[in-house]
């Protein structure tokens, strides 16, 4: 247990510390090609209505937004879903992914119509990456004492954890709505790892959510770091998608090349 957290400390330490350096290195480095197509692909839990705050923010951009349906059943149903997508695009587009779709984006993001990719408080495992193993390095996120299984082998988080880890800064009302439409995910999901890790050859854009309690803050933080992305932080829970669409919509906005950074 000692060398467990040892090693921890060590990642963690070595995320924050060159955090400050790397962000101003890897944002002035990180420069967006224009587009007119956004294909957004929603996380665990959830289903293409986690984006709608988001969708009219960047079609009064003018740009042409598509929200995939992912059935969330399997990761390579997932990524077909979001192939499929991408097969309809007239042209260059841009790839947005939440939470779990951030593996989603990295194994299609290798799509030629693909010139960046966006991270919202995302996974970003490398190719051939243990994602669960990962996370044991960092302390645990509480929203996943909530996962419950059924007999079939669906995963749904609880009601409390949905509420108050996984929507934890929207108005309860709003939350136990969301919730009364969570998407349940296929066992499969779980043990899934990329075979391609298209953030080595586009450039890449992640948003940090501090008060997420789905995904540990400093994970983010280092797959952010390591893959050398265009970083933001806001204070915000895991479905910072619902609760702050314009810094989402910015950024989106930004990396398409449709605004420049707020800085």
């Amino acid at each position: 247990m000692t060398l467990h957290l040892t090693a921890a400390a060590v990642i963690v330490a070595s995320a924050m510390l060159a955090g400050n350096a790397a962000w101003a290195q890897n944002n002035a480095a990180t420069s967006p090609t224009p587009v007119h197509n956004v294909v957004l692909v929603h996380g665990l839990y959830a289903d293409g209505s986690s984006w709608a705050k988001v969708v009219p923010l960047l079609q009064a951009k003018g740009l042409h937004v598509t929200a995939v349906q992912n059935p969330t059943t399997s990761f390579d149903a997932d990524v077909d879903a979001v192939k499929r997508a991408l097969a309809e695009q007239d042209g260059p587009t841009l790839l947005v992914g939440h939470s779990y779709a951030g593996m989603v984006i990295s194994q299609a993001g290798d799509d030629p119509k693909v010139t960046g990719l966006v991270y919202i408080a995302a996974r970003a495992p490398d190719a051939g990456e243990d994602y669960p193993a990962l996370t044991r390095k960092f302390p645990a996120a509480p929203a996943a004492a909530g996962l419950t299984w059924s007999s079939d082998g669906y995963g749904k988080l609880s009601e409390n954890a949905f509420v108050n880890d996984f929507a934890g800064d929207l108005p309860k009302a709003e939350a136990h709505t969301y919730y009364a439409v969570q998407q349940p995910l296929g066992k499969a999901i779980t043990m899934a790892k990329t075979t391609v890790a298209a953030w080595h050859d586009k450039p890449t854009w992640y948003a940090v959510w501090t008060e997420d309690r789905t995904i540990n803050p400093d994970l983010e933080r280092f797959m952010a770091n390591r893959m050398k992305a265009h970083t933001i932080e806001i204070d915000a829970s895991h479905v910072s998608l619902l609760s702050h669409p314009k810094e989402v919509a910015d950024l989106i906005l930004e990396a398409a090349g449709q605004q420049t950074p707020a800085r």
